[in-house]
């Protein structure tokens, strides 16, 4: 079976790649009840010979496997079934729930107080930052300056207690973004937000600050909420290579 890259229908082609397909087979399996819970699954040597992927996009769809509260890993043991249906993702430490209610009550009202009290200096870091994720194209590289991007946002309103938030649940967040841009495609969309929310800090408008980070926030709970919920379709023996 080989997972390449292929595509998937809907409203057009679109590129799924090797993890996505891998992460996609799997999970169908499991929620098939072709791996029960409790069951353990074959060794990555395995998996790799069967899918005909390499180790690093296997291990990606293993994480990604264990974000969604499928699997749990055990050091020495291997990789064990613990539910058979998507509820609730987790980020680190936290639930995917959990963390958006918080960055609701946060990083809304941060928003606010940033465009009123900005700074020519934060301004500046804000756009030199979003003008270096505009045109990235590493994705590790684009998720580390995305968590900066809140954290500037944060210090924006020239509250230090805003940013020690958002410093703890930063990993939770750099997570969350690498999560929903595999699976998601969510980068460029993501820019075009990020870019709203600039210009209304730029504007000193904290009315429209707030709505920018509104529709941000609404924008990742609509695309967790997909993936959750996301009808696969069959996995093919041979997808069409793109």
């Amino acid at each position: 079976m080989n997972l390449s890259d292929s595509q998937t229908g809907g409203a057009g082609p679109r590129r799924v790649s090797a993890m996505e397909a891998v992460l996609s087979h799997l999970r169908d399996a499991i929620e098939r009840g072709e791996y029960a819970i409790g069951d353990k699954l074959p060794s990555e040597a395995e998996l790799c010979r069967a899918l005909e992927v390499s180790r690093p996009v296997l291990r990606e769809a293993l994480r990604a496997l264990q974000t969604m509260g499928l699997t749990v890993s055990r050091t020495g043991k291997g990789t064990f079934v613990v539910a058979d249906a998507v509820e609730d993702p987790t980020f680190g430490d936290y639930a995917a729930g959990d963390l958006l209610e918080v960055r609701r009550h946060v990083e809304i009202p941060v928003a606010g107080y940033a465009a009123e009290r900005r700074t020519p200096e934060n301004l500046d870091r804000l756009t030199r930052l979003l003008d270096r994720m505009e045109r990235e194209t590493d994705t590790a590289a684009w998720v580390a300056m995305d968590t900066l991007f809140h954290l500037a946002v944060a210090e924006a309103s020239q509250n230090p207690v805003f940013r020690r938030v958002i410093e703890e649940i930063r990993d939770a967040l750099a997570r969350q973004s690498a999560f929903l841009n595999e699976l998601g495609g969510r980068r460029e969309q993501s820019d075009r937000e990020h870019r709203a929310i600039v210009e209304a800090l730029a504007d000193g408008s904290a009315h429209d600050a707030v709505q920018a980070m509104t529709h941000h926030l609404d924008r990742v709970e609509t695309t967790l909420t997909d993936i959750v919920r996301s009808v696969r379709t069959p996995a093919h023996d041979s997808p069409q290579a793109v």
